[in-house]
C-alpha cells in the first residue's frame, strides 16, 4: 500500500518534527523569560525536552499531513516593558530558531561532505542518507519558519504585524483568533498555503545553499 521510500520519510519526519517543534515553542518562552516574563519557566516550558510541548494531536498531524501544531507557551505580555515590542520579539523568536536549525543543518552536511573529500573516510551510502535526513530537517524547518510568518493569529507573523499597527487595529486583528483558528487548518489541509510555503522555502533554501556553496569553495 506505501512504498519503503514513503514508510521512511514518515519514520525521519518523528525525530524532525519533535526537533523543530521543540526548538521553535523553547524559543518563545526563553526569549519571553529575558524580556522579564516569568510566566514560561514556572510553566515548565524552559526545557528542551520535546514532552513538555507536545500536543499529540498536533504532532501526528504533522508527521502524516504536514499541518500540526504543538502547545504554545503561556506567556503574559503585561511584564514587558513594551507589551506589543515585546509581542512581537517573543513572537519572532520562534521562526528565527527554524531558520537556524534550517542553516545549521546544511551547514553540518556541508562539513561531513568536505570531510568525506578530504580524507574519502565516509562512505558515499552514509554520507546519502545522513544528507537526505539533513535536507529533510532544513525543508521542514523552513516550512515552519513561512508558515508561521503568515500574519493571521494565532500564528507568529500576526504578532510580528501588530508591531507596525495602531492599537485599535491591533485589538481588532487579536480577536479575530478566536475563529481563525478553525480557517487555518481548514486552509492548510485544503493546499491553499502551498504555494506560499513552496516559493517561501525555496527562497530561504536557496540562501542557505549559497553560504554553505561558499563555503565549500573556500574549504575544499
Amino acid at each position: 500500500m506505501f512504498s519503503s521510500a514513503y514508510l521512511i520519510q514518515k519514520i525521519l519526519m518523528i525525530p524532525i518534527v519533535l526537533i523543530s517543534l521543540t526548538f521553535h515553542e523553547f524559543s518563545h518562552g526563553f526569549i519571553s523569560a529575558k524580556l522579564g516574563d516569568p510566566t514560561p519557566r514556572y510553566s515548565g516550558r524552559l526545557t528542551l525536552n520535546p514532552i513538555a510541548h507536545l500536543d499529540p494531536v498536533g504532532a501526528i498531524l504533522m508527521v502524516l499531513t504536514g499541518f500540526g501544531w504543538a502547545k504554545p507557551v503561556p506567556i503574559n505580555p503585561s511584564y514587558y516593558k513594551n507589551p506589543k515590542r515585546g509581542m512581537a520579539i517573543t513572537a519572532a523568536a520562534g521562526p528565527l530558531s527554524n531558520l537556524v536549525l534550517a542553516f545549521i543543518s546544511m551547514l553540518i552536511y556541508t562539513i561531513l561532505y568536505i570531510a568525506a573529500i578530504k580524507t574519502q573516510a565516509i562512505p558515499a551510502s552514509v554520507l546519502t542518507n545522513v544528507g537526505s535526513f539533513l535536507y529533510l530537517l532544513a525543508s521542514v524547518n523552513l516550512c515552519f519558519l513561512v508558515f508561521n510568518l503568515i500574519p493571521i493569529p494565532p500564528l507568529d507573523g500576526s504578532r510580528i504585524l501588530g508591531l507596525f499597527l495602531s492599537e485599535s487595529a491591533y485589538f481588532k486583528l487579536q480577536q479575530f483568533e478566536r475563529y481563525s483558528f478553525i480557517l487555518i487548518i481548514l486552509l492548510s489541509l485544503g493546499g491553499v498555503f502551498s504555494n506560499i510555503i513552496g516559493t517561501g522555502v525555496d527562497f530561504f533554501m536557496n540562501i542557505i545553499l549559497n553560504v554553505c556553496n561558499a563555503i565549500l569553495h573556500l574549504v575544499a
